[in-house]
């Protein structure tokens, strides 16, 4: 993913936007087919599923949802390695569902990266329509980088691979190569956007189209698509050595056999075809394609159609031959009418070959094209020219886009039915109408919605043909076709209704019938026992009405205004209607009738104003609502719903006209007049009285406002003031909402009274008793109202102000920085920031606050801190100054600020990780930074206080967490890897722990990073990680209070949970030692506790675990320090070097293509020299990677022989704090014959500030030293190291730890023999043996005498591993066995002739030399001079007297000798005969050399 857009949505949505291309090679030779496919990821909440419409309120008309047009241009295309035509796939992909939503647009380009068709320069784009985007994305031009599918076999899921990003399956570009494309999102109708953007039409752009129907269906559209995807096949080999390249071929046909002509579709932007190849996928016998085909079949063509596919074989030897081997085949329609179902389809494979004639279609149509098929085909006969090959098999799936077409076989007749109207022959079936109209219930309100438009025409062209038969049956049809409209499910397909009302609607006559149908209705009510059908006729009132007056319109028109007088007469008879059943229908039985009238009847104001005037239709309301029962004792729903229709009444159109209101507000005051007697819905009251007050104060016309408000006075004054009274004395929050209300409503009567209005109250009392009284009741309201508190206190209202301030600067709209700059400037231009203006009023209004400034702390801290988020600088600096008062406040109060410190910190944690804030953030809090704008900075402020140093150090802390929180944010939400959110997390949670002490905020971020650790299979690391939080608990019985995923529980209880978990992770990452400790300290807890079950449990497990150390496989995982270099780097990385402990298997070449796909900015640097400071501080990123060595802390285990290697190979590697690295330089001249004499080492010791493994795979480098080794020191490690290596592979084949095959073995012996033969150790003993050498390098003589013992060692420890390859050596490499005993002994020969030319020449007898020399070494004159004689022997062969004197001193190479120093297994004896050195004694007279095959001992 290249390109992103992410950005908040309306209704809580995120919609995220990624572009990707691919590009995969099909197969090899002549069918080198290249396909490309753009796909746009949008995240599913393109298609929500809540519409985007608001229900209207009742007068308004429904509106249609917006559409939305995403529209793409192709502006350039360049690939170096295609050099030959492609073709380009653009669509939209829908992530969520995993599938494709749109049509694929073509763009065939030639070899040049051009158009293939000359007159499409510059008019390569698509407009894809779709429907309810709740986004707005401006123009933008965006880069698209190209990825290479790995494997062809997974181009069918190449988009899932992408976005779940496996990079193992595709691979990354390696050039600037790639496409080059414009976005644009448009808004509004196809028609609005031909109007408003001319220019792209021009251009002959390809409109390409949702897959599936649109959210909503209009009246007149008419589609026929089926969309076909080539799913998969499954093919036999078919007796060749290789796997087929199978193409698909393709074909639509007619009844006849005839192959429609431009009936596929393979993109919009280019032409349809007649007949499909698919692309090849090279040998694949079980190719999967996923490629989607759109066929626009006629829908006069599509019964009868079916499909045919042709498998052939591509042969890569002649490239240009196909051979014909299969074939398979559907039809589209099935007998009963029906298409095929929206699935996938697994299709029989029948045989054939390239002399198949497919002329008679017929041979084939009769045979089963599937399971199903075959399943209704019960006797096929044998002989049969086409047969099944019943181990093959191919798959399609297929999606029906249709309004005419349906895959729901109930509905067929109804279809058979509309083309019967439609041919003006549906009266030859008169039998049918019946039956066809009482099963539309049970069709899908699928089927309805998609064909509504048919549906209404045939049911009023039925109406007009026989009303007397048909009327009631039609409208009872029409009846629920409007309450399914109601459903939410398809509440957005009524302003489709209402379109077809006003523009298609042609039942001039339906008027009379639906009206009398509807009288039938109320007529019967009160007999009816069963009221279903009555009460949906009362839901359906609105658009029943809506056809009645659109009925009427149109027959008025037709007959200039005949008949007026009787529809009029009919419509009062229907009011006339409805009061008397509101009168008879008053039993508890007719409620929910009563209910669904009043809930439909103010939606038919609007319609009865087309055709009455405003009093006419005021008295049929007035008639209507003066007919309800008048007593408040119905029953609560019922009063509800009866006051909800008063409500909408009110807020009607109808009731804005002064006209109406004369009429209608005598009877609307009334009722309200009513409840309030009783204190019944007060609330719902109240709101009727606030919309008539609102009315009333807008009403132009001055002396209508002085009669309704008389009438006001008249009916509600005094009620109102007894209602207050009795809200009064109750003392519940819901009173004292309710109190709010009236006391707004008596005010605003109050205020609306003139001086004539008090003067007709005051004369209207009949005596001094009812003054007094009323009297009474108003100074009771009043004196309370000084009394009690009816409204919020002024602190609830000051934060409301803070709130509502708050929410003001940043709400989405007033963002001017993600808006082009253009509109920003004319904005700016305009209105100002209005984010600054606003922060100004909230900085004055903190500033009036004075010492109530406390009653904010730390309430407010979160929401200002959300302010200070804002990217607009001058915003930040208004907002500094609160911040410091918070602070002084608080110190003044507690003599500290821990509130808002603790406050601060959490809600910057939160604040940022949700991913808020910019890199100017990072400035907010800096120390050394002058903040802008006419406030001084936060810093300077806390200066001048007495808690200078406590504030300061504050705000270092809060700074250096910003940096780091700010680079946490940005690894989160960016497509970063997992160790580099690890690290920043790392670095992030030891700052809590560390520098502030936040614990809880420490605890939080350790449960973070062993989640990552899990999520990435670290096992190990997730469990150290996690005994961070399990160190900071104790064995004891404290509770503790919910937290994170934790119940509530005592502490020994959380700890022990925590052990286990521990335990189990590392289980999984092998490491057993680190969890053996664990195990014993739960032992303990058990044993103290008789907890025996569980001891026994824990118990076993450590026993596991012993058991898994000897017998299970580990691996030595490899380490590479890596240096950071460079200002590009995140904060937790810069100039800073790690060490990294690797994965299993991986070596320094796969570890360093890592770290540049983590980094792909960064440049690897080639040397291994620390960099100077040029390369420190410049704006780039350079990486500095090698392998490093590790140093064991443990060393007494690694030198104890009987320790298993097992064992010592986890402790090479584990608990390791340093490491080594080598490099290798001359110092002086180079000796070109023997470069040892002159090899130096550089050797670099890193010590790391944690130990590997830990809670990291990485830990920073806190100490480097750095030592040159000399040429004959290197030697002496050299061989040393090389020693250890044989012990320990000897050993492991002498114990049976190394099974089977000895190729090991073999390789290392032949290695060193073979150097040390060619060079090796011989170039030792020329550098360091030499005369020459040892006289000018005094000092080295010890570590002379130190590599002659080791070379002497190295001789014999290859002597007992030839012994062991020889025992277990394989026949056929004794060829082998015999070349190493040879140059074996010519290796033991060079290296004794070695030693011999290192000796100097004697001038005196050897006696006489060794007795100087041993003077010399006493330095005391006064030595008895000693007597020298060798033991007997000493005149036998040189074989001989080595092997006596070998058995003299005990170190005989006897059985139990090399069992003892690991070379031999017990069970093993070389001799046959000597298993002591006694036993060698007591032989020795037939023993005078003790010999084994191959060579001395």
């Amino acid at each position: 993913v290249i390109c992103s857009f992410r950005g908040p949505v309306q209704q809580g949505l995120v919609l995220e936007l990624g572009e990707t291309v691919q590009i995969l090679e099909k197969c090899e030779g002549k069918y080198d087919v290249w396909k490309m496919c753009l796909f746009v990821l949008v995240h599913s909440f393109l298609f929500p599923n809540q519409v985007d419409t608001i229900r209207p309120r009742h007068g308004e008309a429904c509106r249609l949802p917006v559409p939305h047009h995403f529209f793409l241009s192709l502006k350039s295309f360049t690939y170096n390695t295609i050099g030959e035509d492609a073709d380009v796939f653009f669509f939209l992909y829908d992530v969520r569902e995993g599938k494709q939503i749109s049509e694929r647009f073509l763009v065939r380009l030639n070899k040049n990266g051009g158009p293939k068709n000359p007159e499409k320069i510059d008019r390569m784009c698509a407009l894809f329509t779709v429907c309810n985007i709740f986004h707005f994305l401006y123009n933008s031009l965006n880069f698209f980088w190209i990825l290479k599918c790995n494997n062809e076999n997974e181009w069918f899921q190449i988009h899932e691979n992408i976005i779940r990003k496996s990079s193992t399956k595709y691979t990354a570009p390696s050039s600037n190569y790639g496409l080059i494309i414009s976005l644009q999102l448009l808004h509004g109708e196809m028609e609005q956007i031909r109007r408003e953007y001319p220019m792209i039409f021009n251009r002959g752009i390809a409109v390409t189209r949702k897959i599936g129907f649109p959210d909503v269906i209009m009246p007149g559209d008419i589609r026929n698509d089926l969309y076909l995807t080539l799913e998969k096949g499954d093919f036999e080999r078919g007796g060749k050595s290789v796997q087929k390249n199978i193409e698909v071929t393709m074909y639509v046909l007619y009844a006849d056999g005839e192959i429609l002509k431009e009936c596929i579709s393979l993109g919009s932007g280019e032409p349809s075809r007649s007949v499909y190849h698919s692309f090849v996928l090279y040998h694949s016998n079980s190719p999967r394609w996923g490629e989607v085909i759109k066929l626009p079949i006629p829908i006069d063509r599509f019964r009868g159609s079916h499909l045919r596919f042709e498998f052939r074989h591509c042969s890569t030897k002649d490239k240009g031959e196909k051979k014909l081997f299969g074939f398979a085949f559907t039809p589209l329609m099935r007998d009963d009418g029906t298409t095929l179902s929206d699935d996938i389809h697994e299709l029989y494979v029948y045989k054939c070959d390239e002399n198949s004639t497919f002329n008679n279609h017929a041979l084939y149509l009769g045979l089963p094209c599937c399971k199903e098929d075959y399943n209704g085909c019960p006797n096929i006969p044998s002989s049969l020219i086409f047969q099944r090959s019943t181990k093959e098999s191919f798959s399609i799936s297929t999606q029906l886009s249709s309004t005419k077409l349906t895959q729901n076989g109930t509905f067929c007749v109804l279809n058979f039915l509309l083309d019967l109207l439609a041919l003006l022959k549906w009266k030859a079936y008169p039998d049918r109408v019946m039956d066809i109209l009482g099963r539309l219930r049970h069709v899908s309100g699928e089927e309805i919605v998609k064909f509504l438009q048919d549906i209404l025409d045939t049911l009023f062209v039925i109406l007009d043909d026989n009303t007397e038969k048909y009327g009631l049956l039609v409208f009872q049809s029409l009846v629920f076709i409007i309450n399914l409209l109601r459903d939410s499910k398809y509440f957005h397909f009524r302003p489709v209704m209402d379109t077809y009302i006003q523009k298609h609607f042609a039942g001039a006559l339906a008027y009379k019938e639906l009206i009398r149908c509807l009288k039938w209705y109320m007529d019967r009510s009160a007999e009816l026992v069963r009221q279903d059908h009555i009460q949906e006729a009362m839901r359906a009132l609105e658009y029943l009405f809506k056809f009645i007056v659109q009925s009427r319109i149109l027959y008025s028109r037709a007959t200039c205004g005949m008949e007026e007088e009787q529809f009029r007469a009919n419509i009062q008879e229907l009011f006339q209607s409805i009061r008397f059943c509101r009168y008879e229908t008053s039993h508890i039985s007719s409620f929910p009738f009563q209910a669904a009238l009043l809930n439909s009847f103010p939606a038919i104001f609007d319609e009865l104003l087309q055709m009455f005037t405003v009093q006419e239709v005021a008295e049929f309301v007035r008639g209507t609502l003066g007919s309800m029962p008048s007593t408040v004792h119905i029953g609560q729903s019922m009063d509800v719903v009866k006051l909800q229709s008063i409500a909408r009444t009110v807020d009607s159109r109808l009731f804005s006209f002064s006209e109406s209101r004369r009429i209608l507000l005598p009877v609307v005051l009334h009722h309200i007049h009513l409840h309030l007697r009783q204190q019944k819905e007060l609330l719902i009251c109240s709101g009727i009285l606030s919309s008539i007050f609102s009315i009333i104060k807008t009403s132009s016309v001055e002396t209508d406002v002085i009669e309704e408000v008389e009438m006001m006075v008249e009916s509600l004054l005094d009620v109102l003031l007894q209602t207050l009274l009795t809200i009064m004395s109750k003392s519940q929050s819901q009173e004292a909402v309710r109190g709010q209300q009236y006391v707004s409503c008596l005010l605003s009567l109050l205020r609306q009274m003139s001086d004539t209005h008090f003067q007709h109250l005051l004369d209207n009392f009949q005596s001094k008793d009812e003054l007094k009284e009323f009297l009474l009741k108003i100074f009771c309201v009043f004196r309370n109202l000084m009394k009690m508190t009816v409204f919020p206190r002024d602190w609830m209202v000051w934060n409301s102000y803070f709130s509502l301030s708050v929410l003001f600067i940043n709400q989405p709209s007033l963002q001017l920085e993600s808006i082009t700059p253009a509109k920003r400037k004319k904005i700016l231009d305009k209105y100002g920031d209005m984010r600054v203006m606003m922060a100004y009023e909230l900085f004055t209004m903190w500033q009036n606050l004075g010492e109530h400034k406390i009653h904010f702390i730390p309430g407010m801290i979160g929401p200002f801190l959300g302010v200070t988020l804002v990217p607009q600088p001058e915003v930040r600096n208004i907002m500094i100054p609160i911040f410091h008062d918070m602070m002084d406040w608080e110190q003044r109060k507690n003599g500290n600020f821990k509130q808002v410190e603790a406050e601060l910190i959490d809600k910057l944690d939160s604040l940022v990780s949700e991913g808020k804030g910019d890199e100017n953030y990072r400035e907010l809090f800096n120390l050394l930074t002058q903040l802008f704008g006419p406030y001084p900075s936060l810093l300077e402020k806390i200066e001048q206080e007495t808690w200078r140093e406590t504030g300061v150090s504050f705000v270092t802390s809060v700074t250096r967490l910003m940096e780091r929180l700010l680079d946490y944010r940005d690894c989160m939400k960016g497509d970063e890897t997992e160790n580099k959110k690890i690290g920043c997390t790392v670095n992030l949670m030891n700052f809590y722990k560390s520098e502030i002490n936040k614990e809880e905020m420490y605890i939080r971020y350790i449960h973070k990073l062993c989640d990552m650790h899990l999520q990435a299979e670290n096992y190990t690391e997730a469990a150290f990680t996690l005994l961070l939080y399990c160190e900071l608990l104790q064995w004891e019985d404290r509770p503790l209070r919910e937290f994170l995923h934790y119940p509530s529980q005592t502490e020994w209880q959380r700890k022990e949970n925590l052990c286990r978990k521990i335990i189990h992770y590392f289980n999984k990452g092998k490491s057993w030692e680190f969890g053996i400790p664990l195990c014993r300290e739960l032992a303990l807890q058990y044993e103290s506790l008789y907890d025996y079950q569980s001891l026994s449990w824990i118990r076993k497990m450590e026993a596991t675990y012993y058991d898994n150390i000897m017998e299970q496989q580990r691996l030595e995982p490899e380490f590479f320090r890596v240096g950071f270099y460079g200002r590009k780097f995140p904060f937790f990385l810069r100039n800073k070097e790690y060490v990294c402990r690797g994965h299993d298997y991986e070596r320094l070449e796969t570890f360093q293509q890592r770290m540049l796909s983590e980094f792909p900015q960064a440049i690897a640097m080639q040397h291994p020299n620390h960099p100077d400071d040029s390369i420190l501080q410049c704006d780039a990123q350079y990486l500095q990677i090698y392998a490093v060595t590790p140093i064991p802390d443990n060393i007494d285990v690694l030198q104890m022989d009987r320790v298993p290697d097992r064992i010592k190979s986890f402790y090479r590697v584990n608990n390791i704090r340093k490491f080594r690295y080598d490099r290798p330089f001359h110092k002086g001249p180079k000796d070109k014959e023997n470069e040892f004499k002159s090899l130096w080492i550089e050797r670099t010791t890193l010590t790391l500030t944690h130990g590997l493994p830990g809670i990291s795979r990485w830990f920073e480098v806190e100490r480097r030293e750095l030592v040159e080794v000399s040429p004959l020191e290197n030697a002496i490690q050299v061989v040393e190291n090389k020693n250890q290596e044989l012990r320990t592979l000897i050993s492991q084949y002498q114990h049976k730890q190394m099974h089977g095959n000895i190729n090991l073995l073999s390789m290392c012996l032949n290695g060193v023999i073979d150097a040390a033969v060619n060079g090796g150790i011989a170039r030792y003993q020329e550098a360091f043996f030499d005369r020459e050498y040892i006289t000018t390098h005094p000092g080295d003589a010890e570590k002379i005498t130190q590599l002659k013992e080791l070379m002497h060692e190295q001789v014999h420890i290859l002597g007992v591993g030839l012994a062991v390859h020889e025992k277990f050596v394989h026949p056929e490499m004794r060829p082998l066995h015999k070349k190493l005993i040879d140059q074996f002994q010519m290796m033991r020969s060079s290296l004794y002739h070695g030693f011999m030319r290192t000796t100097t020449p004697l001038d005196v007898p050897p006696a006489a030399a060794r007795v100087f020399l041993w003077a010399a070494k006493l330095g005391n004159p006064n030595w008895m001079a000693p007597h020298e004689g060798l033991p007997p022997g000493a005149n036998q062969e040189w074989a001989t007297w080595k092997s006596l004197n070998r058995l003299r001193s005990g170190v005989g190479r006897s059985k139990d000798n090399l069992a003892r120093w690991h070379y031999l297994e017990e069970s093993l004896t070389l001799c046959d005969w000597s298993r002591t050195n006694n036993s060698a004694y007591v032989c020795l007279p037939i023993m005078p050399c003790l010999m084994y095959r191959g060579g001395v001992v």
